[in-house]
């Protein structure tokens, strides 16, 4: 076994400047409402000259109520952060800088919808200050985003081009009209009527013909935006961006801005098995649209054109219906359409792309064994420089000189905005925002194993500071499945708080884990309670050799999604491993899920195709149902009621399966809740839930208590 052990302070925020130390100072305990509490940081901004950074912080008040606002930092000007553009009783997100600087944007829903707003700014060689905000528009719909065409030659009497996107239906020849209204519910009753699907899709049914629709254009001299609008593609049916989680990253304007590229996924009776998105090169002037990637039938997004106009950079996969295909960095020549990929030799999946502002290189983000670092790929070799060390980054800017701005948290350590210089040197911007306690404090250490197949396989263990001997130990299992725990930071599973409460946590990113290439990826497939069920018990038990306080004979298991389907499945096919289970929207029934999950080809994928057409003994040889009578582990089981990835009759029937055979068990179910456990209130109420059952099987009550007080 090899170990790599980091104990993280607050310089672990900066990957350049991170100290690995064998002990750091004591640190409270911190509690589960502290972490709620923390202050959430996002979307960076920078203005044209790099001088004046801008980020939204979510804040969550004492009655767990939340309100996000902005905050700019004059890195001319060394000094804390000033909150800007505060508008009474609402919040403010989504920062964006005019093209040349001299007013702010952003989005707002003071007026009754999501707006746009903007603040004039005023730089002087002392600093920054703002005027009053001012509505920029008033459309039918609520915008979900928008972005600027860059440059300061589009400015007056022409005005900005802009980009913004909502939900508005395809009927619409404006952003929002009489014709948004729902078309599933015809009366006159009060039931939804379907022809084809998506029927729903993540957390809300569908309503027929509305969908993510980008509208292209102006704004005045007065900074608002102009009555006219003309609509991206407007014969194309489809999401743009993608639904439900497509954003500003799958849109973006060429230079001269006379073209904006769009991705878009058509919307048809197809779609719930089709992962073909491609990306469209749209006229500004007429809104007429061109497929630039057609002939992939996979997923082709990210579009970034380079500063100078020539080249346009984008993330493309190979295989149609993979959702967690590679991603390779692809090259198109936009003067003769010419196509190559960059990164075709590298075995990582391109995340983010953002161009260095000579044109002549790209920063990209992508997973890396336990880390998400940020690289620089050479636009003539394809050559990939890693520029990060440990944590994960995010919402890369590049900046005029060469430096550039990005979010980065690690498994210990909330998002911060640094801004990194072209000698390497980074700079943390955001010190002045970050709510107590700014960093868990505890143990961490990264370590591998060999596991199934002979494979070198990763994992983590998590301690609270100064531990000694044995403790009561969690095993926490990640979704996805194509996924990782890694050194990144949660506000929903996060292993350091677990440590904090007095456990050891261990994650193992067993086969079918992103960030150790693609073959390791799609060991799952077929697999999925093959290697990676062996790669656990492997990998539990190397923790216990690596670290004397993880402690296998009094021990939990975890997990939600995939981690769920884990859980039900070690309880038929590992059921002597631990004291108690938690699954969490957990696949119970894989025949059942074939036929309820909304997008299928994540399961069809996985699985073979439908259900009817997998081999009868290989579709059910990894089936959790089929073991139940094996089950005898106590399990606690969680479910949001808005689920529709994993429909909450999974969790019924588990907890059927449960308490018909007599097993301790108990059913939290949250009917305001997806996926995801993401309300302040609730997320208290899980960790209660899941920290009491914990405390039950692996220590009293009062000692629990105790431990996290």
């Amino acid at each position: 076994m090899t170990r790599s052990l980091l104990t993280i302070a607050a310089l672990a925020l900066c990957p350049a400047i991170a100290a690995a130390q064998d002990v750091a100072p004591p640190t409270p305990v911190v509690t589960v409402e502290q972490m709620i509490r923390m202050n959430r940081i996002a979307a960076p901004a920078a203005d044209p000259r790099g001088r004046l950074i801008v980020y939204q912080v979510t804040e969550t008040a004492a009655d767990l109520s939340r309100n996000t606002g902005l905050y700019i930092v004059d890195t001319a000007n060394p000094g804390p952060a000033i909150r800007i553009a505060d508008i009474a009783e609402a919040s403010e997100t989504s920062p964006a800088f005019s093209p040349d600087g001299s007013r702010l944007y952003f989005l707002s829903s003071k007026s009754g919808s999501s707006q746009l707003w903007f603040v004039d700014l005023t730089v002087t060689r002392s600093g920054v200050s703002a005027g009053d905000p001012v509505q920029a528009s008033d459309l039918p719909a609520g915008i979900d985003g928008f972005r600027f065409a860059p440059g300061t030659a589009r400015l007056a009497p022409e005005g900005y081009r802009i980009a913004i996107w909502g939900a508005v239906a395809q009927n619409c020849a404006t952003f929002g009209c009489a014709g948004n209204a729902d078309r599933a519910t015809p009366g006159p009753g009060t039931a939804r009527v379907y022809d084809e699907m998506f029927v729903r899709h993540w957390d809300s049914w569908e309503t027929p013909g509305v969908y993510n629709r980008t509208f292209m254009g102006r704004i005045g001299g007065d900074g608002r935006l102009a009555a006219a609008l003309t609509a991206a593609g407007a014969d194309i049916v489809g999401d743009t961006p993608s639904a439900p989680f497509g954003g500003g990253e799958e849109i973006a304007w060429h230079p001269d801005a006379t073209t904006l590229f769009v991705t878009r996924r058509l919307a048809d009776r197809n779609e719930p098995t089709s992962t073909n998105l491609d990306i469209y090169a749209v006229d500004a002037a007429t809104g007429a649209a061109t497929n630039l990637t057609a002939a992939n039938r996979a997923t082709d997004t990210l579009p970034a054109p380079s500063p100078d106009g020539r080249w346009l950079a984008y993330a493309a996969m190979a295989r149609p219906g993979y959702e967690a295909d590679r991603q390779v960095l692809m090259l198109r020549d936009l003067r003769n359409g010419t196509v190559r990929a960059l990164t075709q030799d590298w075995d990582r999946s391109v995340a983010s792309i953002t161009w260095a502002p000579d044109s002549r290189s790209l920063f990209v983000t992508a997973q890396d064994t336990l880390e998400h670092p940020a690289f620089l790929v050479d636009l003539r070799t394809g050559r990939v420089t890693r520029l990060t060390t440990r944590g994960n980054v995010n919402d890369v800017i590049a900046l005029p000189g060469g430096g550039i701005v990005y979010t980065i948290n690690s498994i210990t350590s909330p998002n911060d905005v640094v801004m990194r210089r072209p000698d390497g040197q980074t700079q943390r911007l955001t010190a002045a925002t970050t709510a107590s306690p700014p960093n868990i404090a505890v143990h961490y250490e990264q370590y591998s194993f060999t596991g199934a197949n002979g494979d070198r396989v990763h994992g983590q263990i998590l301690t609270p500071q100064g531990a000694t001997g044995p403790l009561p130990t969690v095993l926490l299992v990640h979704g996805g499945p194509q996924g990782s725990f890694g050194n990144g930071w949660s506000n929903r599973w996060n292993p350091a708080l677990w440590a904090a409460q007095g456990y050891a946590v261990v994650t193992i990113d067993f086969h079918g884990s992103t960030g150790y290439g693609q073959a390791f990826t799609d060991s799952i497939n077929r697999n999925w309670g093959g290697w990676p069920l062996e790669d656990l018990r492997l990998g539990f038990a190397a923790a216990a050799a690596t670290n004397r306080s993880v402690n296998p004979a009094n021990a939990c298991a975890a997990g939600a999604s995939y981690g769920g389907y884990m859980m039900n499945w070690i309880a038929g096919n590992w059921p002597d491993g631990f004291r108690c289970l938690i699954t969490h929207a957990g696949i119970f029934d894989l025949r059942a899920m074939a036929f309820e999950t909304e997008e299928l080809w994540f399961d069809e994928w996985d699985h073979g195709g439908p259900w009817w057409s997998r081999d009868p003994v290989e579709r059910e040889r990894w089936n959790p149902v089929n073991h139940v009578t094996n089950w005898r582990t106590p399990t606690l089981v969680i479910h949001g009621e808005r689920d529709f990835r994993i429909p909450y009759s999974q969790s019924l029937a588990a907890f059927t399966a449960l308490q018909r055979q007599g097993i301790a068990s108990r059913l939290v179910v949250f009917p305001d809740e997806n996926h995801w456990i993401l309300r302040a209130r609730n997320s208290l109420q899980w960790h209660n839930e899941v920290f009491g059952w914990l405390d039950q099987h692996l220590r009293s009550g009062a000692e629990g208590a105790e431990a996290r007080r």
